[in-house]
């Protein structure tokens, strides 16, 4: 808990109001929060809650069309200068750390990292260059990055995920801020890394004896974190309390139905036996990389991987960040030569053949992002006809099968004369799913689907893929770093590190009694408080063993 009874950041009745033709008057209402020195509160809530915008407006970077009403924000014992620009920029990044979602776009791509840094501290008056330069490394080492002077030196590119968000936190507390504002920190990242950032983010904040306001949609990312919680709904605050509150005795519906939506413990149990419809064997992939005067560096992303895909069952790719699933996958589909290995479509080896638009068809890619998947200025009732088009379907064919496809994923049929923007994240990856499932193929490849979405959407999308491949009967390779999600829909998981498969088998198994230390690992890195919360709500008769209201 705090080590101080004194407020650091105090806010009273902050209202900011929503421009006139939105879905509701305000963006945040009478919003009540206080931090002391040394404390974590979370604010969790789904997308459109507003938390991000109460961030936002502690930092006076209200987006336009918003503007705060009513309130007040007092910040070590004074109100905040908001409107005051020259003032506001002292404090951000010097009393007030940031930490965003998204490193990648908050580092600049053609300056080095430790220049970055060093550009910050210069900004807020750090005297010379050999000063800030010194100051810069001492962060880096601070945030638990090997060879500091290598990281200093490199680019954001030649960096991993977790590095370029170990660089945001370094940047955030360049400075010794007394408040830290971490958006979202964790949300792209693999587990194992997660659990990394997540305690860095706390023994920093410790060390430097900050306030922490995190911001995050997923409940069960707080309990090694907060001190305590506040979730948020429509832009007020629903329910408020300690940690252990929250997580054993939640009390508003709302709450309740964000620990139902996190997946459960366990794994699904093996069925019958059903024929192999896809089988990679022995897939090999090599890059090569510029390396300077010397020529080409070799890079083996997958050696020797082996697996089998059974009609109508999920098989799971699991692994870290970089451990070879996402180019297995794009060298199954044949977006990515193969140095080695053959991949079998129904005993027929498309790696000889190649892959023929009728091949292309049987085997239909859901991405990551939605938002870039699709065209901005294409309706999306013809982004999901395109497919039945380009494979032979008359215009008004693939319109009819289109709306069909819309109304089976869960959209109203005024879905078809939208555009992408018009729609949620999980609007828009229900749009995307309907999309390559337009032309009936035998199996669907999931690539990391469902990662960027809130908990509560990313049950909902679960559940459309069970029931879809219930009711279709196609198959599902489905790639994820969360071995939550993969315990709750796969029939069979192949675990992935550094290139290689460590361990296979039905998932019952894998991901219950793994054999693999990397597999252990992966599995003690998944936080489960919600998972032990939801088991308690259900002891009580507050919800079924299976989620959900029990009346």
């Amino acid at each position: 808990m705090a080590d101080s009874q004194t407020d650091l950041l105090e806010i009273r009745g902050l209202t900011i109001a929503l421009p006139e033709g939105a879905d509701r008057d305000h963006a945040v209402r009478a919003l009540d929060l206080s931090i002391r020195r040394g404390e974590c509160v979370c604010l969790v809530g789904e997308s459109g809650s507003g938390k991000s915008i109460t961030a936002q407006a502690l930092l006076d970077m209200l987006p336009r069309g918003l503007k705060k009403t009513e309130g007040e924000i007092v910040f070590e014992g004074a109100p905040l200068p908001v409107g005051d620009r020259a003032a506001m920029r002292r404090i951000r990044g010097d009393r007030i750390g940031l930490i965003f979602q998204e490193p990648a776009a908050t580092l600049d791509p053609v300056m080095t990292v430790g220049k970055q840094i060093e550009e910050l501290l210069q900004v807020h008056g750090m005297g010379s260059a050999r000063a800030r330069r010194t100051r810069a490394l001492e962060m880096i080492t601070a945030v638990r990055l090997a060879d500091p002077e290598r990281i200093h030196k490199s680019y954001p590119h030649q960096l991993s995920g977790g590095q370029a968000q170990r660089i945001a936190i370094a940047m955030a507390l360049a400075l010794k801020p007394a408040l830290l504002i971490a958006d979202e920190p964790t949300t792209a990242l693999d587990v194992t890394t997660q659990a990394e950032i997540l305690a860095l983010i706390r023994d920093l904040q410790h060390e430097f004896r900050a306030g922490l306001l995190f911001i995050t949609h997923d409940l069960s990312v707080v309990a090694d974190i907060a001190d305590r919680v506040m979730v948020m709904r429509e832009g007020e605050v629903v329910e408020t309390g300690t940690r252990d509150e929250i997580f054993e005795k939640p009390s508003h519906p709302y709450t309740i139905r964000l620990l139902e939506s996190l997946p459960k413990p366990g794994a699904k149990s093996p069925g019958e036996d059903k024929p192999v419809v896809l089988e990679a064997r022995d897939i090999a992939i090599t890059y090569h990389q510029r390396d300077g005067v010397f020529g080409n560096r070799a890079i083996e992303a997958v050696r020797g991987v082996s697996l089998t895909l059974k009609r109508g069952e999920t098989h799971g790719l699991v692994g870290q960040s970089g451990s070879g699933k996402s180019s297995l996958v794009r060298g199954i589909l044949q977006l990515e030569p193969l140095s080695g290995g053959t991949v079998l479509l129904d005993g027929t080896d498309i790696t000889a053949t190649g892959m023929t638009r009728a091949m292309r068809k049987r085997i239909q890619l859901v991405q990551q992002d939605p938002f870039s998947a699709l065209n901005p200025r294409q309706k999306a009732g013809w982004s999901v006809a395109e497919g039945a088009l380009i494979h032979g379907a008359t215009r008004q064919q693939a319109a009819e099968r289109a709306r069909a496809m819309l109304a089976l994923v869960g959209l109203p049929e005024q879905a078809f004369d939208r555009f992408p923007h018009e729609f949620s994240g999980g609007q828009r990856q229900r749009l995307c799913i309907a999309r390559a499932l337009v032309v009936e193929p035998e199996i669907l490849v999931a690539d990391e689907a469902i990662s960027a979405l809130d908990v509560s959407i990313q049950a909902q999308i679960l559940a459309l893929f069970a029931s879809l491949q219930k009711k279709l009967g196609f198959a599902m390779l489905f790639v994820t770093h969360d071995l939550r999600v993969a315990a709750s829909i796969c029939d069979a998981v192949t675990v992935m590190y550094r290139g290689e498969a460590v361990e296979q088998g039905p998932a019952s198994k894998v991901l219950v009694t793994p054999a693999h230390d990397y597999t252990r690992t992966l599995l003690e890195a998944v936080p489960d408080r919600a998972g032990r919360a939801t088991s308690s709500l259900a002891r009580a008769g507050r919800v079924t063993a299976t989620g959900g209201d029990p009346s």
